[in-house]
């Protein structure tokens, strides 16, 4: 059922959709402020499940592109994605009848929210990601087939570029490009597809997931529970089914650099119970987890790195030595595990020279 979304409803967004982020995304906390002063300019947002959405209706998805590092330092105007949009719309000659998430992590969940209280279009309870990646064909719209240009991408100084390109690797190879000459982070319009593309090849009900998984770690600390036994259970009644913690230490190295238009780097965390250490690599986002050289978890499952007194998620530009953390692995969704799905934004889509094993298997 569409409903609208309430200020409680944001607060809990921004933790769950910094938890599916799995480290990057870009820090939801700006974008919350970004859907709040729209919604005090007088908007609203309403939120529609995916199989509320007609066959014949037309959909763009909205979000922010490029590296979570430099949003702390260049934040959004505020109206970039709606101007991306409303180009997208103009080159095409037809208009959106709502909008959606790419990805729901990080300050993408957060994005589209923004478009729809600029705008009043409704928002599409779903995306194309089931967490963050840092490539836009890295999307289930690409593997199942949507092709993602012709798209928008426009900068705070209301710079606007129409892309097209053959394929989805060459839209984000130009995208990219554009982006870094922007200033390293853009708002763009892209994969627009009818309403029936878009039930086939989403993942379902992610934000009303991470509204879901913020309250649960709320509702957890006012109640003294164990945030991390809550969350665990909550997923499991969910398209995720299976979380674990799979280390437990102090944050001791960290390596990071912006690169290339990503965060890209590493971190160390020492175990405080004598479990070794871990090593994690990111690209934007977490993609393995190793102790001592044994994998404990690997993309595209969820690596998340949380404080571990109360279980806040913190980003890869947020890590810090020093810091006492726990690490929890989640499933991803079954249409994020097919072979087609795999090739697209499993371990050797970066260069990994790893096969993907599900968290499931992996001993505990």
């Amino acid at each position: 059922m569409a409903r609208e979304l309430t200020r409680q409803d944001l607060l809990d967004l921004a933790r769950g959709a910094a938890f599916l982020g799995t480290g990057g995304g870009g820090d939801p906390y700006i974008g919350r402020l970004m859907v709040e002063r729209a919604l005090d300019e007088g908007g609203n947002v309403t939120l529609m499940s995916l199989d509320e959405v007609p066959d014949d209706w037309f959909v763009i998805p909205t979000a922010m592109m490029g590296a979570p590092t430099v949003m702390i330092e260049k934040i959004p105007r505020g109206d970039e994605a709606v101007a991306s949009l409303r180009a997208l719309e103009a080159h095409l000659g037809r208009k959106a009848d709502a909008t959606m998430p790419i990805e729901c992590g990080g300050i993408n969940s957060t994005m589209p929210l923004v478009v729809g209280a600029r705008t009043g279009l409704p928002v599409v309870d779903a995306d194309g990601m089931g967490r963050a990646f840092p490539e836009l064909q890295m999307e289930t719209f690409h593997v199942y087939g949507v092709p993602g240009t012709p798209m928008a991408i426009t900068n705070e100084h209301g710079d606007t570029t129409l892309v097209t390109s053959h394929d989805n690797k060459m839209m984000e190879w130009l995208a990219r490009g554009i982006t870094i000459r922007m200033g390293g982070s853009s708002l763009i319009a892209e994969y627009s597809m009818d309403g029936a593309t878009a039930k086939r090849t989403s993942v379902p009900g992610t934000i009303s997931l991470g509204i879901q998984i913020g309250r649960c770690l709320r509702e957890a600390r006012a109640a003294h529970d164990d945030p991390f036994e809550a969350l665990i259970e909550m997923l499991r009644g969910t398209l995720y089914g299976y979380a674990r913690v799979v280390f437990e230490g102090k944050v001791v190295d960290v390596f990071r650099r912006t690169t290339e238009g990503f965060a890209k780097g590493s971190a160390r965390i020492e175990s405080t119970t004598g479990g070794g250490t871990l090593e994690l690599r990111f690209q934007n986002e977490h993609l393995i987890a190793l102790n001592d050289g044994v994998l404990r978890g690997i993309v595209p499952d969820l690596i998340c790195v949380l404080e571990a007194e109360t279980a806040e998620p913190i980003t890869t530009e947020g890590i810090r030595y020093g810091q006492r953390v726990k690490v929890m692995v989640v499933s991803t969704p079954a249409i994020m595990r097919s072979p087609a799905a795999l090739a697209v934004f499993g371990p050797r889509a970066f260069g990994l020279d790893y096969d993907f094993v599900p968290i499931e298997e992996l001993a505990a």
